[in-house]
Parts: structure tokens; sequence; C-alpha cells
């Protein structure tokens, strides 16, 4: 059972390749890059579980991080009109609109001269909760040969 899964995964994933104007090498090459990205995403979120760092501040100020969503803008290119491009697009929405509403949520604490801090963390929780669907969502399907959702 494991071994068909794994060759049906293989063969999704050359068929995608064959289907986009990436060449084979290249497509592993590029699913080899996304898997690093995807990992070096997870450890910024490890880093803020279990070490001084919260998982928010982990996420978007951790160096892992920081080289993903920059490796995702150089590499973009390269997988653009690919399956692999929805994952591209996956992991620098995430990147940014949890920036966008941790900076929201620090706004509306710093506009309630710091009342707001005790509602804020809500939302905090939330968006890190957010952090740890999305990259296990997105490695999973990738994983799988498949290509995340437009949304």
């Amino acid at each position: 059972m494991i071994g068909s899964k794994t060759e049906e995964r293989k063969s999704l994933v050359d068929s995608n390749a064959q289907s986009s104007p990436v060449a084979a090498p290249d497509m592993k090459r590029l699913v080899n890059v996304t898997q690093i990205i995807y990992a070096l995403h997870a450890f910024s979120l490890l880093t803020g579980i279990i070490g001084a760092a919260t998982i928010i501040g982990a996420f978007l100020t951790g160096w892992p991080s920081i080289i993903a969503v920059i490796v995702n803008y150089v590499k973009r290119s390269e997988v653009r009109g690919t399956w692999l491009e929805s994952h591209f697009r996956w992991q620098i929405r995430t990147f940014w609109f949890g920036l966008l509403w941790v900076s929201l949520c620090m706004l509306f604490v710093v506009f309630t001269l710091g009342i707001g801090l005790l509602i804020a963390w809500i939302p905090l929780g939330i968006v890190a909760v957010w952090f740890i669907y999305r990259v296990a969502r997105g490695w999973l399907a990738l994983n799988d040969g498949r290509p995340m959702p437009l949304a």
C-alpha cells in the first residue's frame, strides 16, 4: 500500500512536470527547493514553540522564514506556469498576510494605549495556529504532488 501511494505520487509529479514548460530534472530540483522552503518555515515555527521566542515572532522575524521568503521571490519565475507556483504563492501569502494581521493587532494595542493588549492576544493566538496550519497543509499537499488552492 505504501509503495503504491509512493508510485502514484511520483506519477502525479511526473505528469505535472510533463504538462508544464519545466523539464523533469528541473522540476525535481524545484520540488526540492519547495521542500526546503517549507522546512525553513517549519524550523521557525518549531523555534517559536520550544524556544524563548513566540511562534509569531519566530515566523515573522526568524532568519529561516526570512530566508524562505527571499528564496520564494528569487525562484518564483522558475516555477511560473507549473503546479509549484501555487505553493510559492501559498508560502508568500502566509508570510505577508500573517505580518498584516500581526501589524493590525499591534496598531490596535498602540491606539488603545496598551489596554488592547488584554484582547489582542486572542487574534495573535489565532494567527499562530494559522501559521502552523498553513505550513502543515502546504507541505502535506506538496508531498502528495498536489497544487494549493488559489485562496
